[in-house]
């Protein structure tokens, strides 16, 4: 089957969408799409300190909730 940390990381994600779709969306791109931060800031038309100020609150916000 499915391996349950992706399980986990999926539905932390649903949350974390819930509360931050841009935030979600960041980390998605970033792990599941492989894209890197200016990547992902040019396609969301966002800037660069954004892109990675979500980044680095969103990996905080998922290391307590998959804890």
């Amino acid at each position: 089957g499915l391996d349950p940390d992706l399980l986990d990381l999926d539905e932390a994600l649903d949350e974390l969408g819930g509360l931050d779709a841009r935030k979600a969306q960041v980390v998605e791109m970033r792990f599941f799409g492989g894209m890197t931060n200016p990547e992902i800031a040019e396609a969301l038309g966002l800037g660069l300190t954004t892109v990675e100020d979500d980044w680095y609150a969103a990996r905080a916000w998922l290391g307590r909730r998959l804890r």
